[in-house]
């Protein structure tokens, strides 16, 4: 998987996690993607730093060097927005 694919989907499951602290599955899913941005790409730290009203910003260190990396908000939340928007994941 390309490095801007799992640090995309990280960043999705992580916003889904975090607003849904009890679903495992988002949990689990956080843990896997976050496995392969360090396995698979190197990383060694990686967090959302800011979400301001129109971009997610997410700093990372690959090869001990600091990087940042800026993702519209509304494309960062989809995922958020369509599982919340599934009576199926809100029983």
């Amino acid at each position: 998987m390309k490095l801007q694919d799992a640090l995309f989907n990280w960043l999705q499951i992580r916003m889904v996690a975090d607003a849904r602290p009890d679903d495992r599955a988002a949990v689990d899913t956080v843990q896997f993607f976050a496995t392969i941005l360090q396995e698979d790409h190197g990383m060694t730290e990686f967090d959302i730093v800011t979400v301001d009203d129109t971009m997610v910003h997410i700093k990372y260190v690959i090869d001990g060097k600091a990087k940042k990396q800026m993702v519209p908000r509304e494309n960062a939340e989809q995922l958020l927005h369509d599982i919340n928007s599934n009576p199926k994941y809100n029983e």
